[in-house]
């Protein structure tokens, strides 16, 4: 069974920083996509940045240049390096996976991630 358990989230001030991780589990196969979305109160789940396995990134115009995805396959764990985060940066953040490289050809879709996390809360502070 495929598991993905989130963490690193918190309360940061404004010009901060913070790192959420994620790490899978219960799977094999090697071609795997993972990404990070958020969601607000009231508003629906966005995607915030993702990478396939070949290393190919893509992020939310909102977070480019502050925020950085990687991952590292030995761990299979994904990191989401969190700088100079804004007060609308906080929600609730969870990291899903999918099985082959999605992210490059059709982005930050939330439809094609079939496995996800619980969430991990992010609360920026001004």
């Amino acid at each position: 069974q495929v598991r993905l358990v989130e963490s690193g989230g918190g309360s940061v001030q404004a010009g901060g920083s913070l790192r959420l991780s994620c790490v899978a589990s219960g799977y094999t196969y090697n071609t795997t996509c993972i990404a990070s979305f958020r969601q607000a109160p009231g508003k629906e789940r966005e995607g915030v940045a993702g990478i396939d396995s070949d290393g190919s990134t893509r992020y939310a115009d909102s977070v480019k240049g502050r925020f950085t995805i990687s991952r590292d396959h030995a761990k299979d764990t994904l990191y989401l390096q969190m700088d100079s985060p804004e007060p609308e940066d906080t929600a609730m953040y969870y990291c899903a996976l999918a099985f082959g490289d999605l992210i490059a050809p059709y982005g930050l879709n939330p439809g094609l991630f079939a496995l996800w996390g619980s969430g991990t809360q992010v609360n920026v502070s001004s």
